[in-house]
């Protein structure tokens, strides 16, 4: 067996999900914060109300800086936290 690992790819039609989000930090090897807003209707009241959640996402390269736009996509349990991987960097 390899020592190397791989990180799986998207095949195209492929059921993960896919998050678009600001990196708020890069202090890790190889791990990434990403924030990301959805806004959804309040459950009760209807109100639209922003959702902020973060996400860890591994980032091979270290390419990714605070306040670049990025797209992450599910993948494997990579660590304690990880379980989103970097696709690409949209706007830096």
């Amino acid at each position: 067996m390899s020592e190397t690992a791989t990180i799986e790819t998207p095949a195209k039609g492929s059921n993960r999900k896919e998050r678009v989000g600001a990196v708020v930090s890069n202090k890790m090897q190889k791990t990434v914060v990403v924030e990301t807003t959805t806004r959804v209707p309040h459950p009760k009241f209807g109100k639209i109300v922003k959702h902020v959640k973060k996400f860890y996402a591994h980032d091979e390269e270290g390419k990714a800086q605070i306040g670049d736009l990025v797209r992450i996509v599910e993948c494997r349990p990579l660590s304690k936290l990880k379980r989103w991987r970097l696709v690409e960097i949209l706007k830096h």
